[in-house]
Parts: structure tokens; sequence; C-alpha cells
């Protein structure tokens, strides 16, 4: 392995690389790299057994990047002269078009990267050769002396100046309405002959079905993620999916809603009025998963999150991470207000946007609750519903942020204005003894008529 391109130089790790010594378009982020060199091969030694190998051993690869840095490895130790290849598999998500999986044989690293809709824009790529294999799933071949290809194709001029000969982008064929991509290159001074093609071919035919087995499981876990959080989404595949099923966890928990929703339903169209929930979701949801938090759900203009205590390295910190996520929340929206986006600017009647927060600690079940055709993973308990209230009377109190006494009592330390207002004992609704709340200085008092 090189120096200095991982955190981790530990044999056969796959770590997080520094800048160096490849670069990517601003619409393509590197997540991980794999530096394991020709050590990462399959004990292959012909195309056979590395056929052998993708309809065996190579089914138990559960990480994309682990089975194609052996993939290529295994090709080069079969004896065929790759010498650059890469994967590009779309995926479903709300924010990325897919990923991809760059090796090469000169520097020994294989990258996995992501690659955001914004790509699909770029001259770079339309300008590709891949570009026809993505979108109409037709195959490319070429030599890079070729003149007319490298005038129509600026990447066929940047692989004859690293020294590579054949370039070949291909279709894979998965079943999904994915358009996958497979590339593969070679510097040998008559690029692949008819024969190493062709096997190529063959072998590429197989790494298709694994293509197709890993994309699954991403889209699973992106909608997963993406509809009910990582937490709970790493739960449901884990098998979790019983009704009744689940954990008590001990969490600080988050209830917040948007102060006059009732009165924006009212003014705004129903297309408007998701613009501004988007954007008010946007940077409450960010300030929260910033902390560590976990967002649950969103009912209406509501959210629900919690900060479970086992993700933190003690209570305080998960009360401290609470608040401090409430505190950047209503920042965020304070700069919304200030300087919205395009697409609010333009609307009437929305502003100013406002919040009210409580945060209460206790204990939750975290699990399947429903009917045996519709479940919902969430938390329920009397601390849930505590929170709730808490929230309802932050108009009433002329506060943006109230804590229970409990979480109060956790925040060792406060980096606001002067720490908290002690705000007296209040008695909410289902519960016998009135409970203590707490505010930070700084977020109040505000306008008690919002």
């Amino acid at each position: 392995m090189t120096a200095g391109l991982c955190i981790s130089t530990a044999p056969g790790d796959m770590c997080m690389p520094d800048s160096a010594p490849r670069r990517y378009p601003p619409a393509v982020t590197l997540l991980r790299r794999g530096a394991r060199g020709p050590a990462a091969a399959p004990a292959v030694s012909d195309p056979a057994q590395l056929e052998d190998w993708l309809l065996g051993d190579a089914l138990a690869e559960e990480d994309m990047l682990g089975f194609f840095e052996r993939l290529v490895w295994g090709i080069v130790a079969a004896g065929l002269p790759l010498d650059r290849a890469s994967l590009h598999a779309g995926t479903l998500h709300p924010q990325l078009y897919g990923y991809a999986w760059n090796w090469n044989r000169a520097d020994g690293l294989c990258d996995e990267t992501v690659v955001a809709e914004a790509a699909l824009k770029t001259d770079a790529y339309r300008r590709n050769p891949i570009f026809q294999v993505i979108e109409y799933g037709k195959s490319f071949r070429g030599r890079t002396d070729d003149a007319e290809l490298r005038a129509r194709y600026p990447l066929m001029a940047d692989l004859a100046a690293q020294g590579i000969v054949d370039y070949s982008a291909l279709p894979l064929f998965t079943g999904v309405a994915y358009h996958n991509a497979v590339t593969v290159a070679s510097a040998a001074p008559d690029g692949f002959s008819d024969s190493e093609y062709v096997q190529l071919e063959r072998i590429l035919r197989l790494v298709s079905g694994h293509v197709q087995r890993h994309i699954a499981q991403q889209i699973t876990t992106n909608v997963l993620d993406t509809y009910l959080g990582p937490a709970a989404g790493e739960r449901v595949l884990r098998g979790n999916i019983q009704r009744g099923s689940g954990t008590a966890i001990r969490a600080i928990i988050w209830s917040s809603d948007l102060r006059g929703f009732t009165d924006l339903s009212d003014r705004l169209s129903g297309d408007d009025m998701i613009v501004v929930l988007n954007a008010y979701f946007e940077r409450m949801v960010a300030a929260i998963l910033a902390q560590g938090g976990e967002v649950l759900k969103f009912i209406g203009d509501g959210l629900l999150a919690v900060f479970p205590y086992s993700a933190f390295s003690d209570e305080a910190a998960a009360s401290q991470a609470a608040l401090a996520a409430a505190q950047t929340a209503l920042a965020s929206i304070r700069a919304l207000n200030d300087d919205p986006p395009p697409e609010l600017a333009a609307l009437p009647y929305w502003r100013p946007l406002r919040s009210g927060i409580g945060l209460h600690e206790g204990d939750v079940f975290f699990g399947n609750v429903g009917a045996a055709q519709r479940l919902d993973f969430t938390v329920i308990g009397r601390a849930v519903n505590t929170t709730a209230r808490v929230e309802g009377l932050s108009k009433e109190l002329g506060r943006d942020i109230l804590l229970t006494e409990p979480v109060a009592a956790r925040i060792t330390q406060y980096s606001g204005a002067g720490g908290l207002d002690d705000l007296g004992l209040h008695a909410l609704r289902g519960l016998k003894a009135p409970i203590r709340l707490f505010s930070p200085v700084e977020a109040g008092p505000v306008d008690s008529r919002r």
C-alpha cells in the first residue's frame, strides 16, 4: 500500500482516503477506497477458475467495493491484460443517481464513489462513451490511437495519455430499470486479443447477477433509511418486522411543530405548502442528524425524534446534543426567513416560519406498531406523550425551546448566553404532578401572538 493514501494502513483494510492521488468532479463524491492490491485476488490462474469463483465463493461477498476489487485483481491473476476498469450502477435514492467503482492498475487503488443527479447534466458525461451505454444500452469499443474517437470523446485522449490502448464500455443487463455499465481497458501494445475479449465478456455476464444482487440490497437500504431512518431501517433489515417486536430504549425525546400551520395551509396552495414544508423540515432534520439524533417520523407539520443514550458517551452528552440540535434548528429557520432560496422567495404569505420544540427524557418502546397488514416503526410510551404536551406549552409560555427538569439537570455545560431559565412548575394533561420546565435564556421570551 502506498503511504499516505489511507487513514488506516492495516493490511487488507478498506479505508477512508485523503484527497490524493485522484480527483473527482464536484458531482462525484469519494466514499471509500480499497488498497489491497494483487493480494485481493481470489486464488485463480485462468479465466475458467475466475468464472468458477463468480459462480461459487463470490456469492458470499456482501460488500460491493470488496467484490469489485477482488474481481479486477482476479482478472489480472487469470492472465488477462486489464489495466483499468470501472463499474457503474444506478439506484433508487431521492438525491443520488447511482454508485461507481473505479480501479486502476497503475496506482493499485479501487475507489467507491457516489454520483449525484447533477452529473447527468454535465458536458463531460454527455461526451463520454459511457453515456450511450447507460442511457441507451449500447456497447462501445475503441482504440485510443483513433484520431476521430479522440476528437469526439475527450476521455479517449486522456486514456491515450495514460498509456491505455484499448477501451470498452458495456451494458450490464440486470433485469431492472437501472442502466448499469462496466468499462475495461488495456495498456497492452495490441490491447485485448479477440479471444481475451470474448473471455472478458463471459466473465462480465456473470458479474451482472452480482451487480443485480448488490443493487437490490442498496435500494432496500436507501428506501428504508429514507422513510424509516438508519436505526429503524437497520432493524427491519435484520428481520425485526413482526408486530410488537422491538426494544425498550432510554433517550432524549424531541417533539416539534410549525407554528401557524393551519393559517399557512389556508393561505398557500398545496404545491406551495409542500415547498415550504420541505425547506422547513430540511433544516430541522439536518440539525438533528448533525448532533447524532434519529428522526422517526413527520406528522403533518410535526416532527418526532430521539437521541438514544446508547448512541452517546453518557446521558449528559445526549442531552447536550439534543439542546444543541434545537438551537441550531431554530437558527436555521431564522436564517431561512431572512434569506430564503429562490423557490421560497417567490412565494407570498409564508414568512416568518417559527417552531416550538419540547425535549424530555424517558423510557420508550422502539419497535413495530400497527395492524398485521400495515406496520409503523416508531417509539411509544408515556414519555413520548409528555414530550408532545411540553412542546404544546411553548406558545403559551412564549419560549421556542422547553426542557423538562430531567433534561435540564443533565446539561452540565451550556454554550448559550447565561444558561437556562427556570420557568417553574406546570400542570400537564395526563400527569398527576406538575412538571418543572426550563428554557435557554437566549430562546425567549418571544412574541406570544404566534
